[in-house]
């Protein structure tokens, strides 16, 4: 499913809206790590989780700084973000894998908005231009380790 995050007019929706997104990536990363059967890929996982988590960090902080909301756990998506992972384990730790990738490309997808978008002073521009880069980096590593397995 794409994600429309990254569109939103003001600084504030937009904050709110990748404090979920991370709240749903955390919870589909937790779910990975309980269900991939190999310790390294797991490990490997959890990695990226800190990322995950250092961002919403930053993003509630961004959040006290403009005034925007910061909730405090995520939305319906999580639902369909974490549901991909359980489905994928029926089929192993490539569909895992595989399933985590189409999550990532949605955090791609938004981060690369965020850090054009109009209202981004540079702290936040630094921050979401960071983002990016570790969502891709994830990504990248699931898209390549799923396709050895």
């Amino acid at each position: 499913m794409a994600t429309t995050v990254g569109t939103e007019s003001t600084i504030q929706d937009l904050v709110e809206n990748l404090i979920l997104l991370e709240h749903d990536a955390i919870a589909a990363y937790e779910s990975a790590i309980e269900r991939l059967s190999d310790t390294a890929l797991s490990a490997q996982v959890a990695d990226f989780r800190q990322d995950h988590l250092q961002h919403l960090d930053v993003l509630q902080e961004i959040a006290a700084e403009t005034g925007a909301e910061a909730p405090a756990e995520g939305d319906m998506k999580q639902m369909l973000t974490t549901g991909k992972v359980v489905l994928a384990d029926l089929m192993g730790d490539g569909a895992i894998l595989k399933a985590m990738k189409t999550n990532e490309d949605d955090t791609v997808t938004a981060y690369e908005r965020a850090s054009t978008h109009q209202d981004a002073v540079d702290k936040s521009r630094t921050f979401f231009e960071k983002a990016l880069e570790d969502e891709r980096r994830h990504r990248d590593w699931m898209q390549r380790t799923a396709e050895t397995l």
